[in-house]
């Protein structure tokens, strides 16, 4: 975990400082457990009462979370490191609530609006789209954009589903093919191309130019019919083919940049906030809108 960068993130928990460290391989954040126990409780002795409360724990709690846990290196207050019990985002919300504090009800209540969000939206699925549109248009980006965004999502999962019907069933199967065909036509990964653009758990597409979304769009579209004309079966040979759909992108690419006379590859991002390497911290130009992440 070489690559990982540690981050202070403030004003989660009511101007508390959460310790965390950010594994860009599984592109998730583990939370200090015994930070996110003080903030709630205000106890004195975090690390007691977390011992304590895994003593209370049902088995059942208890095997679900010690799965989750792992032991990361954090700077502590005498700027040296130590050996600390995290949690990534799904395991530090279960240990919310497993808290009995009043600090934890209001993320408690969110939870369970959340859930109550969701399995409305199995009866009707409009609702998960509506959802969709307001947090878009939240963000700043016009309806266009957006009907081109929904468009590229329903085109992505048609090319899902004929990698479904060639032998591609596991997750990272997905993600190795969806990596050919970026790294063909952009030199990078995904995860390479977030890093360029420095961000991280965000949506890559929504953070690019419409160069590069169309692009893309092209890459997996010209990978779909090459992959229901040649029928790849497996890994292996879908592998040949999503290589030759990047490359159809990279033409593309290399035509307009010849004409441009400059790459078509931006760092430009969406973000109201940025992530500083030199203190590793976290910080978001938009505190209200952090907090508006919680509200009930």
């Amino acid at each position: 975990m070489d690559n990982n960068k540690l981050e202070t993130i403030s004003n989660l928990f009511e101007d508390s400082e959460i310790r965390s460290v950010w594994d860009s391989e599984t592109e998730e954040y583990y939370f200090s457990v015994v930070d996110v126990i003080g903030a709630l409780t205000e106890s004195k002795d975090s690390k007691d009462y977390w011992y304590r409360l895994k003593k209370r724990m049902t088995e059942e709690e208890k095997s679900e979370l010690s799965t989750k846990c792992r032991q990361l290196k954090l700077k502590s207050k005498d700027g040296k490191f130590y050996s600390t019990d995290t949690l990534d985002t799904k395991g530090i919300l279960r240990l919310i609530e497993s808290v009995p504090s009043p600090k934890a009800e209001p993320f408690k209540l969110w939870l369970a609006q959340m859930g109550k969000e969701r399995i409305d939206e199995v009866f009707d699925p409009e609702l998960a789209i509506n959802r969709a549109v307001d947090y878009y248009r939240s963000r700043g980006y016009d309806d266009k954009w957006i009907k081109t965004r929904l468009t590229g999502v329903v085109d992505r999962r048609k090319l899902t589903d004929v990698w479904k019907e060639n032998g591609i069933t596991k997750n990272y199967e997905y993600g190795i093919l969806t990596n050919e065909i970026y790294q063909e036509w952009s030199g990078m990964k995904a995860s390479q191309y977030k890093e360029y653009k420095g961000i991280r758990k965000e949506s890559l597409r929504d953070n690019m130019t419409d160069i590069e979304v169309a692009l893309t769009d092209l890459g997996e579209i010209a990978t779909r019919e090459l992959a229901k004309e040649h029928k790849p079966y497996g890994l292996k040979e879908n592998r040949k083919i999503a290589k030759m759909g990047g490359h159809a992108a990279k033409v593309a690419r290399d035509d307009i940049e010849k004409n441009l006379g400059k790459s078509v590859i931006s760092k430009k991002n969406a973000l109201n906030y940025k992530y500083l390497e030199d203190n590793k911290t976290l910080k978001n130009t938009s505190k209200k809108k952090l907090r508006e992440n919680f509200d009930v």
